[in-house]
């Protein structure tokens, strides 16, 4: 019957962080409070664990891992999930020219890291280890295949000329290679190296667990191919207007048998 009663809590911080996202310079009305953030996170995960936070906002929960991350020296990785929702017209971060909740969050991500790299300098360099503060962005889309890659049977053949390469004209060389590492259950967070060969931009994912090449001006002839073969990868991925010819196409499979036969070898 009292309405004014104050009920006890497990957790004894504020109900807001106004004043920290103000520090960091972030527009982002009541944000959760990351103290508490972090030790619901503390109570859940463990070394290596993936956090997932499917209504991001302004990304609270990626900054309490990372600055929990800090304290204790463990690899807590975080998704971030927000749809692209419009910025309210009226709201602070319409007006320095924020237009949806999900610049907001990378913002805070980044300038959350470079605030914790600052405040636990002298602590990480007695630890002798590195903090993991990267990100990255990824946003869903349409696939990177024409219609026809996915629905031959309806192509006419007064429109085959339309379809000579089978990617959207709008993708490029990293789209690809997204799609290919879902497709192939890759670990999207792996790091990603581009390296040129014979004048190629080749990408090599964690080393050699994918190397691709997304040529589409059909260079990829047997002598880049044999060049690729000595890097061993797990899986090499081809764009299929890329090679020289059919017989260069043909060959590609026989080659990394003869010189990486552990190779898996696709073309998209």
């Amino acid at each position: 019957d009292n309405l004014f009663e104050n009920i006890p809590s497990l957790l004894y911080y504020g109900g807001s962080d106004d004043a920290l996202l103000s520090e960091l310079n972030i527009p982002f009305d009541t944000p959760k409070p990351v103290q508490v953030a972090k030790k619901l996170i503390q109570s859940v995960c463990k070394n290596d664990d993936i956090l997932i936070d499917f209504f991001a906002g302004s990304c609270t929960a990626a900054h309490a891992l990372m600055l929990l991350n800090a304290e204790d020296g463990e690899n807590r990785r975080f998704i971030m999930v927000q749809l692209p929702e419009e910025c309210d017209e009226k709201s602070d971060a319409k007006k320095l020219g924020y237009s949806v909740v999900s610049e907001i969050g990378k913002n805070r991500i980044r300038r959350a890291a470079q605030k914790i790299r600052e405040d636990f300098s002298e602590i990480l360099s007695t630890r002798g280890t590195d903090l993991d503060l990267g990100f990255r962005l990824l946003k869903v889309d349409t696939s990177n295949m024409a219609d026809v890659y996915y629905a031959p049977d309806a192509l006419e053949k007064a429109n085959l000329d339309l379809f000579v390469d089978n990617i959207k004209p709008d993708r490029t060389a990293e789209d690809l290679l997204f799609q290919v590492m879902l497709d192939w259950g890759v670990d999207l967070a792996l790091p990603i190296t581009k390296k040129s060969i014979q004048g190629k931009d080749v990408f090599f994912v964690d080393d050699n667990a994918l190397a691709a090449c997304f040529d589409a001006h059909g260079g990829i002839d047997e002598a880049f191919v044999k060049e690729l073969t000595k890097h061993q990868p797990l899986r090499v991925v081809f764009r299929d207007a890329g090679f020289k010819d059919s017989a260069v196409k043909i060959n590609v499979e026989q080659i990394f048998k003869l010189s990486s036969p552990a190779t898996e070898v696709k073309c998209i």
